[in-house]
């Protein structure tokens, strides 16, 4: 098994490892805990930030407590994931502007999810940095 990989690898070992390794070993390699400061923003303004993020499936997921919640508007968005259960989202809204369905958090987890529980996640229009 590989450890202290560096994880800008890790889209290309998911492939891999999906392709050429047990559930379990794949299951064990799919997610990192990370304990380096991270912010994900949105419209110049920092919507989140800490430092400890969990990265499962090349997402950064925050501790909910780190979302600034002024910037969160509710979103009716769900969506489904075999492993990790359903998805709820909400939207971002900053200075007038509406980033619809932006930040996702499972509120009830799989159990093999587990490390995402009480935790969001970011779309695409977010940009997650340290």
């Amino acid at each position: 098994m590989m450890v202290g990989m560096d994880l800008d690898l890790h889209t290309s070992l998911f492939a891999y490892i999906g392709s050429h390794c047990d559930r379990e070993a794949y299951f064990y390699l799919r997610y990192i805990n990370r304990k380096s400061d991270m912010k994900a923003i949105w419209n110049n303004t920092v919507i989140a930030e800490s430092d400890d993020t969990v990265l499962v499936e090349g997402n950064h997921y925050f501790p909910a407590s780190s979302l600034k919640r002024e910037f969160v508007t509710f979103s009716n968005h769900r969506t489904g994931c075999a492993w990790k259960g359903q998805a709820s989202y909400y939207s971002l809204l900053i200075q007038g502007e509406l980033s619809p369905d932006a930040v996702w958090y499972y509120p009830d987890p799989k159990p093999e999810a587990a490390m995402v529980r009480d935790r969001v996640a970011f779309g695409n229009s977010v940009k997650v940095q340290p």
